[in-house]
């Protein structure tokens, strides 16, 4: 693997508003923190297209702020078929 090329991991679980962007803010803090943000792209999506455009569940926001991550910024999406393409980890969350 190229030494200078960003890894792109992407969290999925079926709506995007709970669990996957709950992964995707923890493990954004957890890549920030150790100081490879420059290297680790991290992301989100939903199988389902319930939630297009929502932030995540507020109970989820909540429970991840009380343990310091930040998720208001996120925004629900559904996988894409590129995302298989430009993602080099996807992590599914879901049975369904």
């Amino acid at each position: 693997m190229n030494q200078n090329r960003t890894i792109k991991v992407l969290f999925v679980c079926m709506g995007n508003i709970c669990r996957s962007p709950t992964a995707d803010a923890v493990f954004r803090h957890l890549v920030k923190e150790a100081g490879v943000d420059h290297l680790i792209h991290v992301d989100s999506a939903g199988t389902h297209a319930y939630h297009i455009g929502n932030p995540p569940d507020h109970r989820a926001q909540n429970t991840a702020l009380q343990r310091g991550y930040k998720m208001h910024d996120l925004r629900a999406r559904a996988v894409q078929p590129n995302d298989f393409e430009e993602f080099d980890y996807i992590l599914a969350m879901d049975k369904e």
